[in-house]
């Protein structure tokens, strides 16, 4: 079978994988501060026979194909890494302290330098154009759009996406691969700050000051009301304060306290995040107002839910079924159709072009890989990265044949 055939070919691509992914990941960059790990990939680019380009900030684009007129399918692999601690005992950590490849995004660009080798040497056999995508800042929000921006879906026009997305820590055996269903696949996220100012005193004379504290716990509170009073029993909303601030010593009260967290929906048009907003606004103010301080909310990094195409879903599993047989999956029966708590900013594209997205095990909580994502101590199975590799470029290969065929039958 051809599917076998490439699978076999990426498997000789996996110990060269291995050295890109652990280079990689010991010089992990944040955001769109990443100079190694862009001229890393544009070399290996190059060496490929590829002429890459730089598209916004730092990002990096490339085309395979095109010799036969066709449709563009785009791959998505994200680059940057989070400013984290690593933890994990393995022989390649990271080298820059405080920045660890903590999602995994280090695998993704293994994995998409290996399909940009594979589909290279299939070049003749692309009934079309692939777009290869290297994203930076995904972490933040910002890297998707600002490549929007700089014309990612164009010259040539983009018809379809992909992207892959490793996962660890899961009860599934590693090299599995879901494929989201159709609809939305994960939540939207928008970052929040909330600054409460007082006035600072000395702990033995409270009635002197104004206290940031209380009134920021009574925000704090009142907030989680929202969720339980104020939205349709039908709409979904998170509200999640993950990080709170104030003072830096026991017998001091200072003068400002501040809050930082997150605001997810399941809304594409984003009007149930409207509503929290308004409401967190005037909760805020007006408790800020009872305690005698006055207060800021602002909002930050907004990302959209990712909206899955259902046909691209459903073409997209069963390619990924010829290619592994049982060991590719509907995501819909593990999740019951829900859509993920996380937030992924290759949702901006989703909402310009059919996309699809597919998430590839990279270790499985059975074999001791018990940390997941985000977390400083989260392993993640390299072995596996031959397998995400042939998964893009049968993806490409694939939508690109059968889309040139109905074309063909269908002018």
């Amino acid at each position: 079978m051809k599917e076998q055939g490439l699978l076999k070919e990426a498997e000789t691509l996996q110990s060269e994988l291995e050295l890109i992914r652990r280079d990689l990941h010991q010089h992990p960059e944040i955001g769109f501060d990443l100079p190694y790990t862009k001229a890393f990939v544009k070399q290996k680019l190059q060496e490929f026979g590829y002429e890459p380009q730089e598209l916004g900030k730092a990002g990096i684009v490339a085309l395979a194909g095109g010799k036969t007129p066709g449709k563009t399918i785009l791959l998505r692999a994200d680059m940057d890494a989070l400013p984290l601690g690593e933890e994990a005992d393995v022989e390649y950590r990271s080298r820059h302290e405080g920045k660890m490849h903590g999602c995994g995004h280090d695998m993704h660009t293994a994995m998409l330098l290996g399909a940009a080798k594979l589909l290279k040497a299939h070049e003749d056999e692309l009934q079309g154009t692939v777009k290869l995508e290297f994203q930076p800042a995904e972490e933040i929000f910002q890297g998707s759009p600002d490549m929007l921006n700089a014309g990612l879906l164009e010259n040539p026009h983009v018809d379809a996406a992909a992207m892959i997305h490793v996962t660890a820590g899961m009860p599934l055996p590693s090299g599995t691969v879901m494929v989201s269903g159709g609809g939305i696949s994960s939540t939207s996220c928008e970052q929040y700050h909330i600054t409460v100012k007082g006035k600072g005193g000395h702990g033995s004379t409270p009635h002197e000051a104004i206290d940031p504290i209380t009134a920021a716990a009574h925000m704090h509170i009142a907030l989680q009301e929202i969720n339980s009073r104020e939205l349709d029993g039908n709409q979904f909303g998170i509200f999640t304060t993950g990080h709170f601030e104030a003072g830096k010593t026991s017998n001091v009260i200072p003068d400002t306290a501040e809050m930082w967290g997150t605001i997810r929906t399941t809304d594409p048009e984003n009007e149930v995040g409207q509503l929290i907003k308004t409401r967190m606004r005037e909760i805020c103010e007006g408790i800020g107002a009872a305690f005698r301080c006055q207060t800021t909310v602002e909002f930050y990094d907004y990302c959209p839910c990712m909206v899955i195409e259902p046909k691209l879903s459903k073409d997209a599993l069963r390619y990924m079924q010829d290619l592994f047989g049982n060991a590719a999956i509907d995501l819909s029966l593990i999740s019951g159709g829900k859509a993920g708590g996380g937030s992924e900013d290759f949702a901006f594209v989703s909402h310009r072009v059919p996309t699809v997205g597919m998430f590839l095990v990279a270790g499985s909580s059975r074999d001791g890989f018990s940390f997941g994502q985000h977390h400083p101590k989260v392993r993640f199975d390299d072995s596996v990265l031959y397998r995400g590799s042939a998964a893009y470029a049968h993806m490409a290969l694939c939508w690109l044949r059968e889309h040139g065929e109905s074309e063909a039958k269908n002018p």
